[in-house]
């Protein structure tokens, strides 16, 4: 075991304490974080707690970490730091994820974790200069998955606002009808779009468009897999690794972790999460792979028609007629026929096509930065147990001399 580095009760390196209720109905629009044990789930006028924070799950999810940079506001079903006891923060939020919160946990039927049984733990502890250099690295790295992140909701709310502009508010169609040029587009795009409206059943839509559903844009697919071995190599989308409200499907895990109701899809098929719809689920596949009958497999008629059925099944319009066509009371879940009719205002094959063009590298962006972020979260996990336990040591950014890597 390194030298200077001390053998205490986890209690004797920081103060854990309970968060605090705050229901939903209580709530005050603000820009407060709002932490439960599965993260930020919310936001409030005022906060509890200041930066920076760690937050772990007390009950329901147990033993996740969070770090937190603002002020915020920690739910009852958390634990947060309340004392660092000089110790470097991030650094505590690292060296709390190697932390056993199950062998501290009630055992009831819903795991929660004893908050003194966790201050009895023995830890060992660098000093607080390695524990500085810890936190660089590891959060080196976890900086550039949020950048990622964040540079992933930048493009992703950019063509989404494309594709709200041309097919949902018809802002090149009136434009041209006004005598102007329409705004972000170049001559030969605006050629493509009418100067006039006709009517329909769903109101006044470009002349020359037709109402389709979304059923002529794509073929639900459901290509059975079976559960043997050859199974375990594929990839895995799993619905609860599917981001709410992002098109990013670059989390998955091995085919190992699934055993029934399983489907295949392919690259570039839209992924639609069926069960709660209400969860806002919906992303495009940037690798063949496996997922379960819970996510419906989109298939694109023509190509195409990609990123132009991408963002009518993942817009609030689509996900609220899912959740309100919902059946099922425990568990509601949205029938395919029932997403199938929703009736849209389609446009010329140009259009499309042009749209297509300007989507794609849109989604491409989001795909590469999400594959970076998983490499650089699979470098951080395997650093961090080294870097906690001494394995690996550093000082000030540096490893010191001799040391394994």
């Amino acid at each position: 075991m390194p030298t200077k580095w001390q053998d205490k009760k986890l209690g004797d390196v920081i103060q854990l304490q309970r968060g605090f209720d705050l229901p939903i109905q209580d709530r005050k629009p603000g820009r407060v974080p709002v932490v439960s044990s599965s993260g930020i789930t919310g936001t409030h006028s005022e906060a509890m707690v200041s930066s920076p924070g760690v937050v772990t799950g007390r009950y329901g999810t147990v033993g996740n970490v969070f770090y937190i940079e603002q002020d915020y506001w920690p739910l009852n079903t958390t634990l947060f730091v309340r004392d660092f006891k000089k110790n470097d923060p991030r650094f505590v939020s690292y060296f709390l994820r190697t932390v056993d919160f199950l062998s501290c946990s009630d055992k009831s039927s819903v795991p929660g974790v004893n908050r003194n049984d966790l201050h009895r733990m023995r830890v060992r502890v660098p000093p607080f200069s390695e524990q500085r250099a810890i936190a660089h690295i590891l959060g080196t790295l976890d900086d550039k998955i949020e950048l990622n992140r964040r540079m992933n909701e930048t493009v992703e709310a950019m063509a989404r606002a494309i594709f709200k502009s041309w097919f949902v508010d018809f802002d090149p169609v009136r434009a041209k009808m006004e005598g102007r040029q329409p705004s972000g587009m170049d001559a030969e795009t605006a050629a493509l779009f009418p100067d006039a409206f006709q009517d329909s059943p769903l109101g006044k839509i470009p002349k020359g468009w037709v109402v389709k559903r979304l059923g002529n844009l794509v073929d639900s697919i459901v290509e059975r897999v079976d559960a043997t071995p050859a199974k375990d190599e594929e990839r895995y989308i799993a619905l609860d690794d599917m981001p709410s409200r992002r098109i990013d499907l670059s989390t998955w895990r091995p085919g190992s972790e699934v055993n029934s109701s399983i489907v295949r899809f392919r690259r570039g098929d839209v992924l639609f999460g069926a069960m709660r719809p209400y969860f806002h689920k919906v992303g495009l596949a940037q690798f063949p792979g496996i997922t379960r009958t819970t996510t419906f497999v989109l298939r694109p008629k023509r190509d195409e028609l990609r990123h132009f059925a991408l963002w009518h099944f993942s817009s609030d319009e689509v996900v609220d007629h899912a959740t309100t066509a919902s059946v099922g009371t425990t568990i509601p879940y949205v029938r395919w026929d029932a997403l199938a009719n929703y009736e849209i205002p389609l446009p010329p094959g140009r259009i499309l096509a042009s749209f297509e063009q300007a989507a794609t590298p849109i989604t491409e962006s989001i795909a590469l930065n999400g594959r970076q972020s998983r490499t650089l979260a699979a470098i951080r996990d395997a650093l961090l147990p080294k870097l906690i336990s001494g394995e690996i040591r550093v000082r000030d950014g540096e490893k010191f001399a001799g040391d394994k890597i």
